[in-house]
């Protein structure tokens, strides 16, 4: 299982499209707070988030909260900033990827604190950032390919 996180995101249709590509890989959502939305039963329900109840969802009260838990030994964050490009990474069955808030990013400390982690996806010159939900669907299903796509169908009804 991969594990992504999001710290503090903050647009909740992003976060509605990567918890649903958690849904179809079995993929572990974390979230830190503070988070720029509701999460609630009712807001989730209100939003049409049908697929809500399928992922495995944890919820963290700061970033300090989250290593408290689950510790750093297989972190990877992912930074316009990085100079290694996220191919370049071998993901680990049970890594966290984490990603930053789509204003912000990830925080200078701890970029700083975890620089040889720290990924990027190639881009053209002269743009901000990829949208949060593509970038985490394009490392996500990187660290899947990588270890043989596990559990999921690898072919289609039109494979016959």
């Amino acid at each position: 299982m991969i594990n992504i996180v999001l710290v503090e995101p903050e647009i909740p249709q992003n976060t509605g499209n990567i918890a649903r590509t958690c849904a179809i890989t079995g993929s572990r959502l974390h979230l830190v707070k503070p988070l720029g939305f509701d999460i609630s039963e009712k807001a989730v329900r209100r939003a049409g988030l049908d697929y809500w109840n399928d992922v495995d969802i944890r919820v963290y009260r700061n970033i300090r909260h989250f290593f408290e838990i689950n510790g750093d030994s297989d972190v990877w964050l992912l930074t316009t900033k990085a100079p290694r490009c996220y191919t370049d990474a071998v993901f680990a069955d049970g890594c966290f990827l984490i990603f930053g808030k789509e204003t912000a990013g990830l925080p200078q400390s701890m970029r700083e604190r975890y620089r040889d982690r720290c990924l990027r996806i190639p881009m053209r010159e002269g743009f901000r950032s990829m949208n949060l939900s593509s970038s985490a669907a394009v490392v996500l299903y990187e660290a899947l390919r990588q270890g043989g796509f596990p559990g999921l169908s690898g072919c289609g009804s039109m494979a016959q």
